[in-house]
C-alpha cells in the first residue's frame, strides 16, 4: 500500500508549478555560472568542486544546481544546525558561514555561504553556495591529507558565524581566514564568488515574487517539495518489496592500514526506502571518515540515478528515505575523527549503494565505476617570489558498462560533476609540466558491454621541493562487474626519481624534488554480462579503436580476429563453443 500525497495545495495549478520549477531550477544554475565565471581558484573554475542551491524559508531545499549530486543531502543538515543556533536570530542584510563538519559541514575544504532572502520582514528562501577551496590550512598544503589522524590537523574550522551582520561585514572573520590559509588571495576570492552567486539567487527569488506574488512563491515552493514526494513513492512502489545486501572495501583506512569495510542493506517496502549501513567499519585513523549528511546525499543520489522519471531537486526526495549510520562509523564519526579526504569515502557508498540496489532492480544498475576521482594536490613555494601554491587535481574518471551499452569513457564518476584541470592552465600557472595525460588499453572490464577505460596523467615537477599527496583507491579491490561481467583494472601510482621508480601507496603524503615525475593511473570501470555475448564485431571496433588489444580479445572475449582485423567467424565460434563447455 502507497500513501503518495495527492493533498497538493489547491492555489497552485500544475502549469504554475511547472513554471515557477523551472524558475528556481534556472535561477539555481545562474547562480552555478556566476560562481564558476568569478572564482579564482582551479578547484572551482576548472575542476568544478561546488554547488549552488535554493531552499524555501524554512531551510527546505526546492532546487539545485547541475553541480556536485553528492552536496544534495548537505544544505537540510546543515541548515538544521544553523536554525539550532540562531533561532530567530537570522535577519535581513545577514549573510552565514560555516564549514565544520561536526556542525553540519562535509568536510574542512567545504564552505557554506548561506544568504537569508526576505520579502519585507517576511523570510521566502535562502540562497546557499558551497565550493572547496584551494587551502583552509592545517598539516599540508590543500587542507587535505589522508593520514591527518583527527580534524586539528585539517585546517581551520568556521563553526557558524554571521559573515554579514544586517549587511554590515564582519571583517575580523575574513581576517582570521587570511591569517590561517596558503592561498589567501583564491580562498578569499572564491568566498567573494560564492557571496555573489548568493546575489545572484536573491534577485531570481525577488523576479520570481515579483511576477507572482509572495503567498504564491510560498505555497508553490511547499507543493513542489510535495510533488517531488510524490514522484519518489510513485515510482518506488513499482519496484519489488525485498531486501539486498553488498558490501565492498577501500584499499586503505587512509594511514596505510586495512581495508575499510563499507556495507549497505536496501530494503524497499511499499513506497518507502531504508538504507542500513550496520555492519560498516567503524571510524577510522586515517581522514577518510564521512559525515552523516554525505552518506544521506549518496543514498537520495543513488536511488534518483536509478528512477525512470525525471525528479525536481527538492527535499521531497528525502521524504521517503530512512538512512541508518552506526554512530562513530567511518559513515558517522565521533569528535575529533579527521574527515579532510572523506570524498572517496562518498564514492565507495555510492557503489555500495548501487550493489545493494543490482539486487532489486538489477536492469537499472551500472557496473563499479573507477572508484572517484583520484586526487593529486602538489604544493610549495614558488622560485624567486617565494610565495606558497598549491596544485589541486581531481583526475576524472570512467564508468562501468551499463545494462543495455558499454561505458563512458574519459568522463566523470556519477557520482560527481568535475573536470581535469586543463594542461594549459595547469603550466602555465604551476611549476609542472604534464608529460601524458589519455586513456589506458585492456583497462575496462570485460563484459557483454565494455568498462570504460582508465585515465591516466603525470606531473613532472620543475622546481624547488613540494608536498606530494595522493588520494586514490581501487588498487586491491577492484571495481566490480555485474551479471557476469568482469572488474576493471586497479590503480597506480608511480613515482619517477633520478635513482629509480617508486611505487606509492594509494592515499599518501610524502615530498616531492625538482626533476621527479608522478605517474597516476585510475582504476577501470566494471564490465557489465559474460564476455562470451559480446558481439564479436563490437571487439573488432574495440581492437581498431585501441581500446582493446588482439590478445585481449582472445582472451577476454573469445574472439579471434584475422591479419586485417576483421572478425574469423569460424575460428571464434569455435573458441567461444570451447571456453563456454
Amino acid at each position: 500500500m502507497t500513501n503518495t500525497r495527492t493533498d497538493f495545495h489547491p492555489s497552485i495549478d500544475p502549469i504554475t508549478r511547472e513554471i515557477i520549477g523551472a524558475a528556481l531550477a534556472s535561477a539555481a544554475e545562474e547562480m552555478a555560472v556566476g560562481l564558476h565565471r568569478t572564482a579564482r581558484s582551479t578547484i572551482v573554475r576548472d575542476a568544478l568542486d561546488f554547488s549552488t542551491s535554493l531552499c524555501n524559508g524554512n531551510g527546505e531545499q526546492i532546487a539545485q544546481g547541475t553541480t556536485i549530486p553528492l552536496h544534495l543531502g548537505a544544505v537540510p543538515y546543515a541548515l538544521e544546525t544553523m536554525f539550532t543556533k540562531y533561532g530567530d536570530d537570522i535577519c535581513p542584510g545577514d549573510v552565514f558561514i560555516l564549514n565544520d563538519p561536526f556542525q553540519g559541514g562535509m568536510h574542512i575544504p567545504d564552505i557554506f555561504v548561506v544568504k537569508p532572502i526576505f520579502d519585507g520582514d517576511q523570510r521566502v528562501a535562502f540562497a546557499v553556495a558551497t565550493a572547496h577551496h584551494l587551502d583552509l590550512g592545517g598539516r599540508v598544503p590543500g587542507s587535505s591529507a589522508c593520514d591527518n589522524t583527527e580534524i586539528f590537523q585539517d585546517g581551520l574550522r568556521i563553526p557558524w558565524l554571521k559573515l554579514y551582520d544586517k549587511g554590515k561585514l564582519r571583517q575580523p572573520i575574513l581576517d582570521i581566514i587570511r591569517a590561517n590559509v596558503r592561498v589567501p588571495d583564491m580562498t578569499i576570492g572564491d568566498l567573494r564568488a560564492q557571496l555573489a552567486a548568493c546575489h545572484t539567487g536573491e534577485q531570481a527569488i525577488f523576479r520570481i515574487i515579483e511576477r507572482y506574488g509572495t503567498e504564491t512563491f510560498i505555497n508553490c515552493a511547499r507543493d513542489l517539495i510535495d510533488y517531488t514526494e510524490a514522484l519518489m513513492r510513485a515510482e518506488i512502489a513499482e519496484w519489488p518489496d525485498g531486501e539486498s545486501t553488498f558490501v565492498d572495501y577501500m584499499d586503505s583506512d587512509g594511514c596505510d592500514g586495512p581495508p575499510v569495510r563499507i556495507q549497505c542493506k536496501i530494503s524497499v517496502e511499499g513506497d518507502s526506502l531504508t538504507a542500513d549501513f550496520e555492519g560498516t567499519d567503524p571510524q577510522v585513523p586515517g581522514a577518510i571518515n564521512s559525515t552523516i549528511s554525505y552518506t544521506a546525499s549518496a543514498v537520495a543520489l543513488c536511488t534518483r540515478a536509478v528512477m525512470k522519471m525525471d525528479i525536481p531537486n527538492t527535499a521531497g526526495m528525502f521524504r521517503p528515505l530512512k538512512v541508518i549510520v552506526p554512530h562513530g562509523s567511518v559513515l558517522d564519526p565521533k569528535m575529533p575523527g579527521a574527515s579532510s579526504m572523506r570524498g572517496v569515502t562518498g564514492f565507495r557508498k555510492v557503489d555500495v549503494i548501487m550493489g545493494a540496489l543490482a539486487g532489486i532492480v538489477p536492469e537499472r544498475v551500472l557496473a563499479a565505476c573507477e572508484g572517484g576521482n583520484s586526487l593529486v594536490i602538489i604544493g610549495g613555494m614558488r622560485k624567486g617570489s617565494h610565495q606558497p601554491y598549491v596544485y589541486y587535481e581531481l583526475v576524472s574518471g570512467t564508468w562501468g558498462a551499463r545494462p543495455d551499452r558499454d561505458a563512458n569513457d574519459g568522463l566523470c564518476n556519477p557520482g560527481n560533476v568535475a573536470g581535469n584541470i586543463p594542461i594549459e592552465e595547469a603550466e602555465c600557472n604551476y611549476p609542472i609540466r604534464i608529460e601524458r595525460y589519455g586513456l589506458r588499453k585492456d583497462t575496462g572490464g570485460a563484459g557483454r558491454y565494455r568498462g570504460g577505460m582508465a585515465v591516466d596523467r603525470e606531473w613532472t615537477l620543475l622546481e624547488g621541493d613540494a608536498q606530494l599527496t595522493i588520494r586514490s583507491d581501487r588498487r586491491d579491490h577492484l571495481p566490480y562487474g555485474l551479471a557476469g561481467g568482469k572488474p576493471g583494472s586497479g590503480s597506480m601510482n608511480i613515482l619517477r626519481r633520478a635513482d629509480g621508480e617508486v611505487e606509492l601507496p594509494v592515499m599518501v603524503s610524502t615530498p616531492m624534488a625538482a626533476g621527479e615525475t608522478i605517474y597516476h593511473q585510475q582504476p577501470g570501470g566494471g564490465g557489465f554480462g559474460d564476455p562470451l555475448t559480446r558481439a564479436p564485431n563490437a571487439v573488432a571496433i574495440d581492437v581498431r579503436a585501441d581500446r582493446v588489444s588482439v590478445q585481449a580479445a582472445r582472451d577476454e572475449y573469445g574472439v579471434l580476429l584475422d591479419e586485417d582485423g576483421q572478425v574469423d567467424i569460424k575460428g571464434t565460434e569455435a573458441l567461444r563453443n570451447e571456453r563456454s563447455g
